[in-house]
């Protein structure tokens, strides 16, 4: 009797095994679409400016010695770990050893020292050549490991590493990675149908851990409306920036999606010409900063989406400095401080770059509210080609508004011909304290100083941290919800079984 009590309990807990397989084991989709708002001009990091490059390729077919994290800080990639000299002069980096590029041919120490000093040659078309300026040689330990030796000291170095302009390619396959890219990523490069997609594969010679995705294609939705009506089709599983924020809160009470609101490297300012009077003056320039009210932009340009700041650093980094309270809203302080400077009757140009949300929206509110304070201004509308011309190249304007997306990139102001022309040797020794400086808690300190200095200055009016705001299928795991570099990382990504 109970050999077969224990036999019929064994096969019934079978056939209730085997009836609850197709629920139970169901496999969860390994595959991807991702819509974007651009198109990339071509697919190499390190021959192109255009964001929408990274959108793509950033971490999944590229990798670089170091990269960013989720959190925004510095991980190791290619380079296993490093070591850095006491006079901050030479960084050894160990690298990970067994890695292959897409098309066969092997990495090693060559394979750095080729892409950073073609990133630095004097023909070199990187857009931020700048990024490998203090490289004075790159030499060839062994087939693991590389010395780079700098010309001074530069504490933001690892940091320079990440970005994807620094991304490590081999000579076999540099010049054509711009229609044909071959990294050393989880992902490989299989098809661009232009105007339409792109697809990347599962690479299944990856040297790291694995990605649980085998096909990932990103379509191209310039149009709000379009895209909209992709995702709630369900013909894209994710759209991380989405173009139509107006539409988030239909999603939001939608359980088939998930609405995902970060912030990104993206500080939004009103841009202020300190070279051209009555700018140069200080109480100007706090005057126009007390007259602007920050929410009523965010919430009249960008549907609430949007973290005010006080400064131009990024509310998700650590080392974030809360200074909003510094340029408050706070007219009738405005207009005395207008009194004080003896400004009257000044009317300012308003020069606005083609972004319809913060930029033309963003001028409107701007505009009204500097008129309430009694300062006329005589607004421009540009294409982007103008805009690059009259202000960012001529500095010919009073004021634009404009978003800063490039991480970390407090260091413009320690430049004495950029575009809204502020001129600090306050500012500057703190940049230079910052080369020299390697100590995470100094380090710390001297960005907190930076932010400081800038919104005691009002060099700019600062508006709001650009948002990140996505819509995706519930069942998506794994995207990133900030943005510390423009990228679309894919590495971390899975379905819901």
């Amino acid at each position: 009797m109970r050999k077969s009590f224990v036999m019929l309990a064994v096969a019934g807990a079978l056939a209730l095994s085997t009836a609850m397989t197709p629920v139970a084991f169901a496999a969860a989709r390994t595959d991807i679409k991702v819509g974007l708002v651009l198109e990339p001009p071509n697919l190499d990091p390190t021959a192109g400016a255009a964001a929408a490059i990274d959108e793509v390729v950033y971490a999944n077919v590229f990798e670089g010695l170091t990269r960013f994290a989720p959190d925004g800080s510095i991980v190791p990639a290619l380079a296993k770990t490093w070591d850095i000299s006491e006079d901050g002069l030479t960084y050894t980096f160990h690298l990970a050893e067994g890695v292959k590029f897409h098309d066969g041919t092997t990495f090693d120490a060559e394979d750095v020292k080729f892409s950073l000093d073609r990133a630095r040659a004097e023909g070199s078309t990187n857009a931020q050549k700048a990024l490998f300026a203090d490289i004075a040689s790159v030499d060839v330990v062994d087939p693991a490991t590389v010395k780079v030796t700098l010309s001074k000291p530069n504490g933001n170095f690892l940091f320079n590493m990440a970005w994807g302009d620094a991304v490590i390619v081999a000579p076999e396959s540099a010049a054509d990675n711009a229609t044909k890219p071959v990294g050393t990523g989880p992902f490989k490069f299989d098809n661009w149908v232009q105007g339409d997609h792109i697809d990347l594969v599962k690479n299944p010679d990856y040297w790291g851990t694995p990605v649980k995705l085998d096909k990932a294609t990103f379509k191209f939705i310039s149009d709000p409306t379009a895209a909209f009506a992709a995702v709630m089709a369900e013909d894209v599983d994710a759209f991380p920036n989405f173009p139509a924020p107006e539409t988030l809160e239909q999603f939001k009470s939608d359980p088939r999606f998930t609405v995902i609101v970060g912030s990104t490297e993206g500080e939004t300012i009103l841009a202020m010409n300190n070279a051209k009077p009555p700018l140069d003056n200080v109480k100007v320039r706090e005057a126009i900063a007390h007259a602007v009210d920050r929410q009523a932009v965010i919430d009249g340009a960008m549907f609430g989406y949007g973290t005010p700041i006080g400064t131009h650093f990024a509310p998700h980094n650590p080392d974030y400095v809360d200074l909003t309270a510094l340029s408050n809203y706070d007219p009738e302080k405005a207009k005395a401080l207008l009194a004080e400077a003896g400004v009257k009757d000044l009317t300012l140009s308003l020069k606005l770059p083609p972004v319809e949300g913060y930029a033309r929206k963003g001028g409107e509110i701007i505009a009204q509210q500097l008129a309430a304070v009694g300062i006329k201004t005589e607004t421009t509308n540009l294409e982007w080609a103008q805009w690059l011309s009259e202000v960012f190249t001529n500095k010919n304007f009073d004021l634009t508004i404009i978003s800063h997306t490039e991480p970390l990139d407090i260091n413009i102001y320690g430049r004495d011909d950029y575009y809204f022309g502020y001129k600090s040797d306050a500012f500057k020794k703190i940049m230079a304290d910052l080369d020299n400086t390697t100590d995470p808690a100094k380090r710390s300190e001297l960005w907190k100083a930076a932010q400081t200095q800038i919104a005691q200055d009002y060099v700019n009016v600062y508006l709001f941290e650009l948002a990140k705001a996505g819509v995706q299928n519930a069942k998506i795991h794994g995207m990133w919800e900030n943005a510390p570099t423009q990228a679309t990382d894919l590495t971390a990504v899975y379905w819901d079984e």
